[in-house]
Formats: structure tokens, sequence, C-alpha cells
């Protein structure tokens, strides 16, 4: 990664701090991302300058980013196709062109989208990066799934709005009044987070992948998923039979007071569990590694899930 393009990130964050997996393709999931509907008094205000040129490499940040960025940002979403792995995924002649092109380029990190910032290495003009990895300090090799942390994903926020404002300062006023209309609009999502965390805090988990991590960590719950299942699953590689026996044990022990089933995961071995937490009578609560079809913004989409995991642990 080129010096240029950290040195971007470490400003931004710096300027904030003192202030305040599935089958996959070789098409293109590329897909331009219309400015995001927050509110009325949000979408009033017109954008004084020429749009901030942005490109986000996943879906999961890209409803944040749109949002962030209204009609003074137009932004492009690498992927959105939930049938296409980050992870091995090869930029087509046309993403090349959107990071070509870009002033402002958001990425997961973490070694999910590494394609993206290879992409990025290669350009003349280096734009602004943005690594929600980089922002929140989580190291290559680490669970990857930052947008499943209530607090990453309000540190990244910061720091996309900071980058907006920097780029186009003449809408600086503008960046801050959709940033403040995101903050509103999430607050369904924080509220149902507290509640969780009031009623539940303590009780155990079990997953068959771990996606939702950091979720369940903000939430306090705790995770018994067997260690050798949890390496397996990290390494994308089968567990062990010793691990899949003890999984299964503890469910059919009632050691877990819910299941965290992503659904997006392919394999016998993750149905099998389901099949066993449901023999078992324990509560499974489905969730995605992408935004699941039928969800207008990131917030209705965790929003549902949380629901789900609060009825199943009688929070609601």
């Amino acid at each position: 990664m080129k010096a240029r393009a950290l040195l971007s990130v470490t400003v931004v964050a710096t300027t904030l701090a003192l202030a305040a997996c599935s089958s996959s393709a070789d098409t293109s999931a590329t897909t331009a991302r219309a400015p995001a509907a927050l509110s009325a008094e949000s979408s009033s205000a017109a954008c004084p300058v020429t749009p901030v040129a942005t490109t986000v490499s996943v879906d999961q940040w890209g409803d944040i980013v749109s949002a962030l960025g209204g009609d003074c940002a137009q932004v492009t979403t690498v992927l959105q196709n939930s049938s296409v792995d980050p992870h091995d995924y090869e930029p087509t002649t046309g993403d090349i062109a959107t990071f070509t092109n870009a002033q402002l380029v958001v990425v997961n990190g973490a070694d999910y989208d590494p394609w993206a910032e290879k992409a990025i290495a290669t350009l003349p003009n280096q734009p602004t990066l943005v690594s929600a990895a980089q922002v929140n300090n989580i190291a290559e090799g680490a669970n990857p799934h930052l947008w499943y942390g209530p607090d990453y994903v309000q540190a990244t926020a910061d720091v996309v709005t900071a980058a907006f404002k920097t780029l186009a300062p003449g809408a600086a006023s503008y960046f801050d009044q959709r940033k403040a209309a995101w903050q509103k609009s999430m607050t369904p999502y924080f509220d149902e987070i507290a509640a969780i965390k009031a009623g539940a805090a303590g009780k155990s988990y079990g997953a068959t992948e771990g996606i939702f991590d950091y979720m369940a960590d903000a939430l306090g719950l705790v995770n018994v998923t067997p260690q050798g299942y949890q390496n397996a699953a990290a390494a994308e590689s089968d567990p062990a039979p010793g691990d899949v026996f003890a999984f299964n044990q503890a469910l059919s022990d009632k050691k877990m007071d819910v299941l965290i089933y992503n659904t997006q995961t392919e394999g016998s071995v993750p149905e099998q569990i389901r099949a066993s937490a449901q023999t078992a009578g324990v509560p499974v609560v489905n969730v995605t590694e992408t935004v699941a079809p039928g969800f207008d913004s990131f917030e209705a989409w965790q929003v549902s899930q949380l629901k789900d995991l609060a009825t199943a642990l009688a929070v609601s």
C-alpha cells in the first residue's frame, strides 16, 4: 500500500481524535449507488460542490458511505452480489476504472478485500483511502467482519465524514448534516444493542462461523463454540470430527443459549449443527455476511437480526 494513501487515513483519524463467504464469480458486480434517503431535513439541502467520486469495495460499507455522502458523493460499490466471495474476487477492467477515477476509496481491510488495496496501490494518482481495519487498529489475520462491531461502524463513519469534508471543504456543513441524519437513523440499531446487553449479557452462544463475534462481544454474550471448531471456521477448513462432536454435545446438553447460524455458509457440517440445535430445542438465529436481499439499508438489515436474537434470548 502506498505511503500517501496511508497518510490520508492517519491525518483524518488524528483530526477526529483531536476534535472529540459463498461461491466466487469472475464477472463484475460494480454498481453505482444512489444517495441514501435519511430524512427530509438531510435531503432538502442542495449540494454546493461537485460530488466526490467515491468507490467502496463491499456493500457492507457501501450503504453507510452513501448515506454519509448524500448528493455530494457519487458512490460506486464494487461488490453487491452475495454470491461473490470478497476474499477471492478478481476486479474487472471496469472495477479498476472506478478506482482510477475515485477521489475517495473505502475498504474493509484486514485481508477481507485485498484485491481492492492491490488495485489502488498500482494507480499513478493515489486517492484518499479509508480502511475500516486501519481506522480501528485491526491487524491482518484478525476477524475481518468489522461491520458487526458497533464501535467499529461508528469510528469508520466518523473518518469517512472527515474525509469527505477534507476533499470537499465547501460542503463541510452539508456533510455534517448528513452525518447527524445518519446518526439519528441508526438510533433503532443502538437501542436494540443496549436492550439486549441489559437483558442478556452473560448468556452463551455457539456459532457456525465467526462473522457475528464482534456484535456478540458488544452484547456481552459468551462464546462457547469449541475452540478447535472456531479455528477451523476462521481458516475456512473442515473442523476435526472431535470438534464437531463437542459442538453437538454442547447443544444437546443445552450449554448454549442460542446458535448463531450464517445462512450463506456452504457445507454439510453447519447444516448438521443447525439440525442438532433444533433437535435440542436451542434457538437458532440466522445471520448473513453481506446485506441480505430485501433490506434497503445497513440499519434495517442489522436491526432485523438483532430483533431475532432478542426474541431467541427472551429479551423481548
